[in-house]
C-alpha cells in the first residue's frame, strides 16, 4: 500500500509554554506568532509578555533585549552619516551566532515557515526609523549609502556608492605627465609610503584630476580610466581627451560641475556624472601631428607614397601575439628641411605613433614606405573624437 505523505502543519505555541521556557519580548512574539491563534490581537501580545509577580519584562531568549534598544543603534547611524549626502539608503546586520541559533531554534521547534529572520525584523525596523528621523526611504537596489550595523561590538559602519564621472582634458604646456607613478613599495595596493594612495605624488595630469575631485566631493580615492594617451612633451589642444572617473565613497553626491584650469597649462572641462564607466573598449579617432627626422636625405617622390597609407589595413603586432588593425583616415606631410618632415593624420585611436613612424612590430610603417629609417622628435593632439 503506497504511503500518503501529509503536508506538515505549523504547531500552535501554548502561551504558558512560551513563557515558561523562553520568555519573548513583544517584538520577537509578534514576529514569530501573530498570525496564530494564540497571540491573535496586540493585546494578547503585550500580555504574553508580562510574567506573572514581576514588574520588570525578562531579557528575550532570542534578541537579548535587542530590539529594545534599537533606538540607541539609529543614533549611531545618524552620528556615522551626518557628513554624507544622500536620498536612499541600505542596512546590513551583524549579529552573534547565539542570537541566529537561537532565533532558528525557535523556529524549527514550532514549524513556523512564511516570517522574518531576526537578523530581517532588525534591519527592517531599523530602516522605518532612520527614515523617519532623515526623510529617506530604503533601497534595495542602488542605495546612495549601506549601512553596516555591527551588533556584537556596538559599532556602526557607512560607506557611499561610488559616483562615476566623465570629462575631457587639454594640456598646453609640455613637461607634464599624464600619469601618476605607482608605489614602488605596495605596487599600487596602498601604504604608509604612499599613503594609502598605492601611487607617488607627482605633477601629473591624473594627480591634478584626481585631487581636485577627491576634494570636490570628499571622497577618498579616485580611479581615472584614460581613453588614449601621450607622452610627457605632447600637447592635447582642441577640445581635449576624454577620460572617465570612479570616485570612491564620496561624501558629497549633488556637486556643480565647472570648467578647472591648473597651473601648468591642464584644464579639465566637460565634468559630468554618469551612470558608469563604459564595460566594452570605447574606440575614437585621433588628429595629431607629427615632427618626424630622417636618417638620410628626404626625397620628396618618397614622401607622396605616404598617400597610400589611407588605403591599407595598418597591422600592430604585440609581445602577448595579439594583433591589433588600425586605420588612416586623412595624411599630410610637409617638408621642413633635408632630414625633418611635419606629418598631420587622422587614425584610429590606439596606434603607438612612435613604434608606427620607426616600423617597430607595425605594417607598414613610414619608414618602410619612404625607405627612409625616421624617428619621431614629438607629436601633439588637435582633436580627439569619440566614435562608440
Amino acid at each position: 500500500m503506497k504511503r500518503i505523505n501529509k503536508p506538515v502543519t505549523q504547531i500552535i505555541p501554548d502561551t504558558k509554554v512560551i513563557l515558561n521556557e523562553y520568555g519573548l519580548c513583544s517584538s520577537c512574539i509578534e514576529r514569530l506568532f501573530a498570525n496564530t491563534s494564540t497571540f491573535s490581537s496586540r493585546k494578547k501580545l503585550e500580555n504574553a509578555t508580562r510574567m506573572p509577580g514581576k514588574k520588570t519584562t525578562p531579557k528575550c531568549y532570542i534578541c537579548r533585549n535587542v530590539m529594545s534598544n534599537l533606538n540607541t543603534y539609529v543614533s549611531k547611524m545618524l552620528y556615522s552619516s551626518s557628513n554624507f549626502e544622500f536620498s536612499s539608503f541600505l542596512i546590513g546586520a551583524i549579529l552573534k551566532p547565539s542570537i541566529l541559533d537561537r532565533d532558528d531554534q525557535i523556529r524549527s521547534k514550532f514549524r513556523l515557515k512564511g516570517i522574518d529572520s531576526i537578523k530581517a525584523d532588525i534591519t527592517k525596523e531599523l530602516g522605518k526609523r532612520f527614515s523617519r528621523k532623515t526623510k529617506t526611504q530604503v533601497d534595495y537596489i542602488s542605495p546612495d549609502v549601506t549601512f553596516t550595523v555591527n551588533f556584537k561590538k556596538g559599532g556602526c559602519e557607512v560607506r557611499a556608492r561610488p559616483i562615476f564621472l566623465s570629462g575631457r582634458y587639454t594640456k598646453s604646456k609640455r613637461e607634464v605627465p599624464q600619469k601618476e607613478t605607482r608605489c614602488e613599495y605596495c605596487r599600487g595596493r596602498g601604504c604608509y609610503s604612499c599613503q594609502f594612495r598605492g601611487v607617488l605624488p607627482s605633477d601629473s595630469i591624473e594627480g591634478k584630476i584626481a585631487k581636485f575631485l577627491i576634494e570636490k566631493f570628499g571622497s577618498i580615492k579616485a580611479k581615472v580610466t584614460w581613453i588614449g594617451g601621450e607622452d610627457e612633451t605632447s600637447l592635447v589642444l582642441g577640445k581635449g581627451r576624454p577620460f572617465f572617473v570612479k570616485l570612491i565613497n564620496p561624501k558629497k553626491r549633488k556637486i556643480k560641475l565647472a570648467k578647472k584650469v591648473f597651473p601648468g597649462g591642464v584644464a579639465i572641462n566637460n565634468l559630468k556624472i554618469i551612470e558608469g564607466i563604459p564595460r566594452k573598449a570605447v574606440r575614437f579617432i585621433s588628429s595629431v601631428k607629427l615632427q618626424i627626422s630622417t636618417e638620410k636625405e628626404i626625397r620628396p617622390l618618397e614622401l607622396k607614397k605616404l598617400r597610400n597609407l589611407k588605403k591599407n589595413t595598418i597591422l600592430v603586432y604585440e609581445n602577448s601575439g595579439k594583433v591589433n588593425k588600425k586605420h588612416v583616415y586623412d595624411i599630410k606631410y610637409k617638408k621642413l628641411s633635408k632630414h625633418s618632415f611635419i606629418l598631420s593624420m587622422k587614425v584610429d585611436g590606439g596606434l603607438p605613433l612612435k613604434r608606427f613612424i620607426e616600423g617597430k612590430n607595425v605594417i607598414p610603417n613610414v619608414s618602410a614606405v619612404i625607405r627612409n629609417h625616421s624617428k619621431c622628435e614629438k607629436f601633439d593632439f588637435f582633436d580627439i573624437q569619440v566614435t562608440n
